[in-house]
């Protein structure tokens, strides 16, 4: 039987997490959308959802481990820090949930256990 690493959450995003996810939106959205879920994002609640879930609802593929950012979370998962919950956004027009921050996060929990339960805000 293969043990479980265990994967330590922080209990809310870190700071410059909104900035990075608004960053990214705004490839997607003009300015003010990216601001406006950037802001909806800082003052959503703390949800869950499993990981397998997540790349299911963004259409998004793995990154391995050859990936540097990957890599680099895995060991501060293995080492037992916290890691930051994800910043998501519900895109309708598209049938899609945006990964706005925590890609690289949600592939390297991913590696350990497809079924863990990923803190999270969505907007």
């Amino acid at each position: 039987m293969t043990k479980i690493t265990e994967i330590n959450w922080l209990k809310e995003p870190e700071e410059h997490d909104y900035p990075a996810a608004q960053s990214y939106l705004n490839l997607i959205f003009d300015d003010a959308a990216a601001a406006t879920l950037a802001n909806k994002l800082r003052h959503a609640p703390m949800t869950s959802f499993k990981a397998k879930d997540i790349f299911r609802a963004s259409g998004l593929t793995l990154l391995g481990v050859s990936n540097s950012h990957v890599d680099k979370d895995q060991k501060k998962i293995v080492s037992g820090k916290a890691v930051s919950p994800l910043l998501l956004v519900r895109d309708g027009a598209r049938g899609r949930v945006i990964i706005a921050d925590g890609y690289h996060r949600l592939c390297a929990v991913y590696s350990f256990d497809e079924d863990a339960v990923i803190p999270c805000k969505i907007a």
